[in-house]
């Protein structure tokens, strides 16, 4: 079959690799019919995530047909057009029981990303998210084995087009789990850090839980300005604005936000400082979208971290949080939970994910759609690749 494989930073490639085969009972074989790049790729892609190997598949925003299951296998059967969560979970352990998915204890043979471990398990495994996860292939393919098939992958009923649902796999999930742990509700007001997919899928999912007002930050003009006309944020370009939580603040009568949502992670722009604390390895993270998120926080308020982090945090103002007695949320997406119920958003009308996607793509062109969404170039939001599908390339209206 073919897939996206990766090679080194900066350096992946549509090859031919061996067809998965189901290697225990309760796996599941899918024929990938639409797949996607994911922001978090990207820090795979620009050789930030440790213990990649050389022939790895990419991808874990994916979906298709069941081809072959396992003779264990009970809540699925061939030609079933499913999901798939990106956290592979057991649904029996400790965490799974308390719907805590991304924590499963039991799915990933790697080491995970704690650098103060001691003898803690590691969380979920995640498909083609480095050996750190599991060492699972990923789901840019034509086909993929789904372990744990009883467990997460969600059957799709009639009648939804694959873009309508595809991001149920981590993107819409993630936004929304941002929002829900950020407490937002009727009347709230809040900021969000970065208008990438999670960004964008944080903004929607605000406007489903009520929010009022909603601030979002972000670099790229095209980005706030669909931003702005989908979901009705007040949008602040930090190229124009040098602090954006000051301008914040005075919009919010000198409070602050109710809550804040930091979709950035790691890869924040930050001081000259940051950047070669970081190159050097000093540093595992810039810390300049979290210092942002504190300061437009209000006191008594909610800092939600969807982003991607991992090791030191340059600049972590531990003590301006506690002197506003925030509350800190984030962590790995508990994908399961909350597919069901955005399905039915999606059934409903109510959340349009689709809306996002700007380029559409043949799996055979995933290494120029990498290049094309990491450099932000030609207005891409989001790509969706096709397993042996058309390159169309076409920017999505926005939805009305």
């Amino acid at each position: 079959m073919k897939a996206l494989t990766y090679r080194s930073a900066h350096d992946v490639a549509v090859e031919n690799v061996p067809d998965p085969v189901l290697q225990a009972d309760d796996d599941v074989v899918l024929r990938v019919t639409a797949t996607a790049i994911c922001g978090s790729d990207l820090h795979i892609f620009r050789g930030k995530i440790p213990a990649m190997e050389s022939g790895d598949i990419l991808g874990h925003e994916f979906m298709g047909i069941v081809e072959e299951t396992g003779r264990g296998v009970t809540r699925l059967k061939k030609g079933d057009r499913v999901v798939v969560p990106f956290t592979i979970a057991c649904g029996q352990c400790f965490f799974c029981n308390k719907s805590l998915f991304a924590a499963c204890e039991t799915t990933n043979s790697g080491r995970g990303a704690i650098l103060n471990k001691k003898n803690v398990r590691p969380g979920a495994g995640l498909f083609g998210y480095s050996h750190l996860y599991g060492g699972y292939p990923g789901g840019q393919a034509e086909y993929v084995r789904v372990p744990k098939a009883d467990v997460g992958p969600l059957v799709i009923p009639p009648g939804l087009a694959d873009e309508e649902v595809l991001f149920l796999s981590d993107i819409l999930p993630t936004g929304y789990q941002a929002a829900v742990n950020g407490e937002i509700g009727p009347g709230s007001t809040v900021a969000i850090f970065g208008a990438g997919p999670v960004g964008l899928m944080a903004a929607a999912s605000a406007r489903l839980l009520g929010a009022e007002r909603i601030f979002m930050v972000d670099e790229h003009a095209y980005r706030l300005a669909f931003a702005s006309e989908a979901y009705g944020v007040e949008p602040i370009d930090f190229r124009k604005v040098g602090d954006p939580a000051e301008v914040i603040i005075e919009r919010t009568d000198f409070r602050g936000v109710d809550a804040s949502i930091d979709a950035v992670g790691f890869e924040a722009k930050g001081s000259a400082v940051e950047t070669v604390l970081t190159d050097l390895k000093l540093e595992g993270s810039s810390g300049k979208a979290l210092r942002q998120a504190i300061a437009a926080t209000r006191r008594g308020g909610v800092v939600s971290v969807p982003g991607v982090y991992a090791g030191f945090i340059h600049g972590f103002l531990f003590g301006d949080a506690f002197e506003k007695g925030l509350v800190f949320k984030m962590g790995q997406t508990h994908v399961q939970r909350f597919m069901p119920e955005l399905l039915e958003h999606i059934q409903a009308g109510k959340l349009k994910p689709s809306a996002i996607v700007t380029h559409h793509m043949a799996l055979e062109d995933a290494a120029r759609g990498y290049q094309i969404f990491d450099k932000a170039d030609e207005d891409c939001r989001k790509v969706v690749l096709t397993p042996g599908g058309p390159a169309r390339n076409v920017a999505a209206p926005i939805a009305s």
